[in-house]
Order: structure tokens, then sequence, then C-alpha cells
């Protein structure tokens, strides 16, 4: 007991420090956490080396890992995905097995005979990361954008596809019909009381103790480990118990409460799985590093493979297609899950299994460089794409457009550079007080859904990168009367207003040019740049506000709502 403390000890210390040159040096958290289990493991310095204490602290990571992923499954999101999403990860996870097994089968692992190296390792490459996805998507702020969206939606899908390999897991040795139809059903059962129990029992208990944020917290837990014994008991994984527990408990009404409680416990024990996972790699010999490069390079060209070209076929853009290819091009710490799942039940050699924990390391390190670059990477892209003969949703815009009112070189007099939800609700308001201006608008953006919408409209429309000065000169910026940028800063990509406006300044000396200012102090930079007229948006946000303090003091809130309600059914937004 005394040696377990000593060992747990060990390992936060290490992985706090660890974890403080990662933050420093800008490189993934959880890379730190498993250079700090190797580091102070049995392969490193030897000073943790019990078997007992690695596993125990292992599985109880694992445990609250899994927990935690099933708690922020939105069951709800995979209900409402759209077509595109749900066609993009099918064909992502079933043409990323299909590639995978046909790879590692020629390349000589194993298939079959209790060993089943292949197979582990085609599912583990057809999952990607969510917590290095999302952590760079928010950073970048594009968590809300259609490519962060479509990365999203394939993410919670490929946990779908996980829960299910994980319930036919333990049969893999004797896979017969008859005894997957047995494995389901015995998921089918946990996963009906589980969530039979978070509906009608859990609420009315959480209800009761809602001021009591300790027993909040109690009791998720207690609900954790009770799911995932039950689990145990029914032949199943306890680890598969716990995300069965999580997902139940995301779809009740304090899950967001829940999540709150145990979000720093959770982290506490997900630092510990992967300092475990750390202790057992072994000091990598040739055919280890080999096997491990292999494997990276087969999860980023087939995720390219597999995600780009469903998207693409479905009219999506070279952009739209290739930056959720870019974000999903790594292997998750779920993959590192079922890897592990796959040595305790001694269906995968410990071989295979170092060489797929390197290659989840050396992908975590270039995947983040590529996330935070993959804008530049894919301009960069786009050009030789279209020059072997891809063609972008800006095909045949001189000719095709022409029934929109022209192609690229009519100008209108008023162009909307970049279209989000300002310029949404811009038009919306033009099309209700004054539709025939509409005939003299002209938009510029790479969104795909807003350029066929557009174009459904009957909107002049022009499928371009607005940062490009090729796409400004194309679009008729240089004949317009008036260029409005509605974009803030935040959401530009490879540009920012001050930027935009000196480019189009250049390009029409005498336009009005309205920009937008993100901050105050970005005005006086605006108009210096050329801008004729800045918008702030808070000023307008403020003015909206006062007016609804004046409403409630005058004991009018209900009619402004009403006006309100109002307006917005009348209103027919692009961007809702």
């Amino acid at each position: 007991m005394h040696e377990l403390i000593r060992d747990i000890t060990l390992s936060i210390l290490f992985a706090w420090m660890l974890g403080l040159l990662a933050h420093f040096s800008r490189q993934p958290l959880i890379l730190a956490y498993l250079i700090a289990g190797f580091c102070i493991g049995p392969f490193g310095a030897g000073w943790v080396h019990s078997q007992e204490s690695i596993s125990v602290i292992s599985e109880l990571g694992l445990i609250f890992m899994l927990f935690m992923i099933g708690l922020e499954i939105d069951l709800k999101k995979i209900v409402r995905a759209g077509r595109v999403i749900l066609f993009a990860a099918g064909s992502q996870l079933l043409g990323g097995c299909l590639l995978g097994l046909l790879f590692f089968v020629g390349i000589g692992l194993s298939l079959g005979g209790g060993h089943f190296d292949a197979v582990y390792l085609c599912v583990a490459c057809a999952l990607s990361s969510t917590v290095i996805i999302v952590k760079v998507l928010y950073e970048k702020r594009e968590l809300d954008t259609l490519p962060g969206r479509i990365t999203l939606g394939v993410l919670v899908l490929q946990d779908i596809f996980a829960i299910l390999f994980l319930a036919v897991q333990p049969s893999l040795a004797n896979l017969q019909v008859s005894v997957i139809l047995l494995s389901i059903g015995r998921v089918a059962v946990l996963v009906t009381a589980a969530l039979l129990v978070s509906r009608y029992v859990l609420p009315r208990v959480f209800h009761q103790i809602a001021r009591r944020p300790e027993l909040i917290l109690l009791g998720a837990l207690a609900w954790c480990f009770l799911v995932a014994e039950t689990a145990y008991q029914l032949s199943l994984s306890r680890e598969m118990g716990a995300l069965i527990a999580g997902v139940s408990l995301s779809t009740f009404p304090y899950a967001l409460d829940v999540t709150a409680k145990v979000t720093t416990l959770r982290d506490f024990f997900i630092t510990l799985f992967f300092v475990a996972l750390g202790m057992t790699i072994p000091v990598p010999g040739l055919s280890v590093i080999s096997l491990a490069l292999m494997i990276a390079a087969f999860t980023v060209v087939s995720r390219l493979v597999t995600t780009f070209t469903p998207l693409y076929l479905m009219k999506q853009g070279l952009r739209a297609s290739l930056l959720p290819a870019l974000n999903l091009a790594q292997i998750s710490e779920f993959s590192l899950v079922v890897i592990q799942t796959g040595v305790a039940d001694r269906h995968i050699a410990a071989e295979t299994a170092n060489a797929a924990s390197f290659a989840f390391v050396v992908l975590a390190v270039l995947s983040t460089f590529v996330m935070t670059r993959s804008d530049e990477i894919t301009r960069w892209a786009i050009g030789p794409l279209k020059r072997i003969g891809l063609r972008d949703l800006d095909h045949g815009n001189g000719h095709a457009e022409e029934g929109h009112g022209g192609g690229h070189g009519e100008a209108r007099r008023i162009v909307i550079l970049g279209f989000f939800r300002a310029a949404s609700a811009l038009l919306a308001e033009i099309e209700r007080q004054a539709p025939v201006l509409l005939e003299q608008i002209t938009v510029v953006d790479f969104n795909p859904n807003v350029y066929q919408t557009l174009l459904s409209r009957g909107l002049h429309v022009i499928y371009g990168d607005i940062s490009s000065a090729d796409t400004l000169l194309h679009a008729g910026v240089g004949k317009s009367e008036m260029i409005i940028l509605s974009v803030p800063d935040s959401l530009l990509k490879g540009a920012t207003n001050e930027k935009l406006v000196r480019h189009v300044r250049a390009l029409n000396p005498t336009a009005l040019i309205v920009a937008t200012a993100d901050l105050l102090a970005d005005v006086g930079a605006l108009y210096e740049a050329g801008a004729s007229y800045v918008t702030v948006t808070r000023l307008s946000d403020a003015h909206e506000l006062f007016t609804v303090i004046e409403a409630a003091q005058a004991g009018l809130l209900a009619d402004k709502r009403a006006e309100l309600d109002q307006r917005l059914g009348e209103r027919r937004e692009v961007l809702p």
C-alpha cells in the first residue's frame, strides 16, 4: 500500500514538471505524461517497478477517462448530425478500417489464431484525438466554422464506433454470430438499464442533493463504479461500463453540474493513466520504430483519402474538404485504450502495442503543428490540387454564374467580403426593407454552404478566399462603389480587417470601405488604413441591452420580447 502511494506521488510529481515544460514549449500535455511515465518506469530510471502499482494506476485512470468521454458525448447532436457529417464519418471509419486491414495484413501482422494485431491497429488508426483537436480548434476559434463542425461530428461518431468495438472485443478469439449477438445483447441490457435509471431515478436523487456539491461528486463516482462493476459481472469490461455510465449521465438535467464537479478528478486520473501507459513503453528497438513510423504514415495518408474524398464528392469545396482531413490526422487517446484492452486480453503483441504508442506520440506532435498552420497549408495545397484536375467551387465562375448576374469580371455596386452572422443578418434586413438592393450586391466567401445557399436564392456570390489579393482582384473590388468587411479579426483566417482595408484601398482608391473593429483601439488604425467607416459591434449590443433595461423598468419587457419574436419569425437568414 505504501509503495502504491509512493508510486502515485512520483507519477504526479514528474507529470507536473514535464507538463510545465510541455506548456512552455507548446507541446501536447499527453506527450509530457507519457515521457514522465517512461522516465520513472521500469524501462527508465526504475523508480516505479511494481507491475501491480502500474496496473492499478492505469485501470483507475482508464475508467475515469472513459467515464468523462461518455459524459461529453452529446446524443442529441448525433441525432441532429447532417447528411454531410454522417456520410463523411461513415466513409472515414469504414474506409479507414478496410484500408487498415489490407495494409497491416500486407506488412505481415497477424489476423487470427488468437492474435489480432491487424484488427486492433486498423481500429486504432481509424480514431482521432478529441483532446488534441478540441484544444487546438478552441484556441484558433474554429469550433463553430464549417470544417470545425464537420470535424467534431466525425469525432462523436468515432466514439460510437469505438463503443461498438469494445462491445465485441472480448469475444474476438471466438467471433461467431451467436457470440457477437450475445455481446451486443449484454451491452443493450446495460445501456437500457443505465438510461432508464438516469432518466427516472437519478434526476430526483440529484435534485435533493443539488446544494451539496460533495454529494453530487460522490453520487457521480458511485454511479460510474456501479455501472462499471455491473458490466464486469455481465462479462463486459469495467472500462466499457464506465463509458456507458458517462453516456447515460450526459442525457439528464444535471449533466453539466456533474461534469463540472468531476472534471478536476478526471484530470488527475487521466494524468495517471497516461503516466502509467508511459511506464509500459520500453526503449524502442529498430523494429518498433520502423513499425511506429509505418503506422503514423498510414494514419495520415488514410485519413486524407477517407475524409477528403467523401467531402469533395459532396461538393464541399477543396478547402472545407481538406481542413477536416488535416484536423483528424492523428491517433486518438481512445486508440490507446483499445490497444491496452487488447494487451490485457493477449490479443495483440507487446511490440505492436509499443509501436502504436510511439506512433501516437509522433502524430500528437506533428498534428498539433499542422493544425495550428492548417490555413496556410490548405492555401498552399489548393493550387497543386487544381493543377492535377480537381475542381473547386469557383470552377467556371466566369460563365456558369452569369444567370445570377455575371462572373468575376462584372462587379456589383456593393461587395460583401466574408460572410458570417453579421452579413447574414444584413442580407435578411435588406431583404425585409429594400429587396431591390439585393441585385446590386456581390458576396465573396469560401464557405460551400453559404455559396450554395446564396446561389439558390439568386444572389451573386463568388467562391474565394478574401485574404488572397487575386480573389479581391477577380471579385471586381476595383470597380465597386462600396465594400463591406463584416467579419471580426477573431474569425478571419490569414488576414485582419486592417490588412484587408489596405488591400482594398490599393485596388479601389474611391470606394466607400466599411470595416469592423474588435477592439476600440483598432478603430484609429482602420481609419489610417483607408476605411470610410468603422463599425464597433459592442456599441450596437450595448444600445440593444440598454433598451431592454428601459423596457423592463417600464414593465414592457413582455411587449419587447413579442416584438422581437415577430421580427425573428419574419427573417430568412442564411446562417441561423
